[in-house]
């Protein structure tokens, strides 16, 4: 085990709290403020999980000391940030909804068309290929799968500071898209055509129609409780779809064997985000360039902690929990 490795990576692991604890803060302020109330039940197994996979996490540091396997630690205390920050982002999604701002999906629509790229005719060739579409339903639902694959294959490869790493940078690209959806909203593509997805009947509009319901409620003030695993994510411009496939991939890319997998996978879920999550082309490049900066922004921050966490006197990882 490289202990330097280990040692820096669970510095960069309690710096990791800094930014989930600030959105907790806003979701918790702001559904406060906006009159949010949110079902017990959903929230309360979701954070007892977290914090749950949290406490075992230290308690095995805090007892093992020196003979602790990081390979344990770092997947464990991972999946209890992620599954904070998944629980965090749906509701936060609508506390920013409520800001109101005029729905920018007639300006979306004219971007991509400027571009050549009718959501349209993207729609229309989907549906007149069965298989296409079914490629692309499954390839949506890889954003839970490959977050919980991450701190596994990270971990046992010993890439523990690429975790830390990927985790802060996650939790940075998802405040930036809710910043920046909060005065962008829109609905989505059949929205903004004027058309019923019912038209293209092998394409699952399922998600589109959630999102249509949920963003017209919460704009009218008929939707102030949410349940929180029956909500949707809102956010269309920038598309957090569209970024996490990039985080993703840099975060798997130098595991031999696997980093040409997630290229793979990764991209076609970012091609499922026009057609299944009625994205606009614009959507996603906008989460393309924030998966970028988010990742730089990560790097660039936690340089100096991780300089200073090497330079410090050290033993084991015990030390740097005080």
């Amino acid at each position: 085990m490289d202990n330097s490795n280990a040692f820096t990576a669970w510095r960069l692991f309690q710096l990791n709290w800094i930014p989930i604890a600030v959105m907790g803060a806003v979701v918790l302020a702001g559904g406060a403020l906006s009159g949010f109330t949110i079902e017990p039940l959903g929230l309360g197994i979701t954070l007892s999980i977290a914090a749950g996979l949290s406490l075992i996490a230290y308690l095995y540091a805090f007892a093992k000391g020196d003979q602790a396997d990081p390979k344990l630690i770092f997947p464990l205390g991972a999946l209890s940030q992620l599954l904070l920050i998944a629980t965090i982002m749906g509701p936060l999604t609508y506390v920013a909804g409520v800001a109101n701002w005029p729905l920018q999906d007639h300006t979306l629509l004219a971007i991509d068309r400027a571009m050549g790229m009718d959501p349209q005719t993207i729609a229309r060739y989907v549906n007149d290929h069965d298989w296409l579409g079914g490629l692309l339903v499954r390839s949506y639902a890889l954003i839970k799968i490959m977050l919980l694959a991450i701190p596994v294959v990270l971990a046992l490869t010993a890439r523990f500071v690429r975790l830390q790493v990927f985790v802060f940078a996650f939790s940075l690209t998802l405040i930036m898209t809710l910043l920046i959806s909060t005065f962008t909203p829109a609905v989505g593509t059949w929205y903004g055509l004027m058309i019923d997805p019912a038209q293209f009947k092998s394409l699952d509009a399922s998600m589109y129609q959630a999102q249509l319901r949920d963003i017209l409620a919460l704009r009218d003030g008929s939707l102030r409780h949410l349940e929180l695993f029956k909500i949707t994510g809102i956010v269309s411009f920038p598309s957090f779809h569209a970024a996490s496939a990039v985080l993703y991939i840099w975060a798997l890319w130098p595991v031999r064997y696997v980093g040409g997998a997630a290229v793979i996978l990764n991209l076609m879920m970012m091609a499922s985000t026009p057609v299944i999550g009625a994205h606009y082309m614009i959507d996603v490049f906008g989460g393309v360039a924030l998966a970028v900066i988010g990742i730089w922004l990560a790097k660039y921050l936690l340089v100096p902690s991780s300089a200073k966490a090497l330079a410090a006197p050290r033993s084991g990882l015990v030390p740097v929990l005080d």
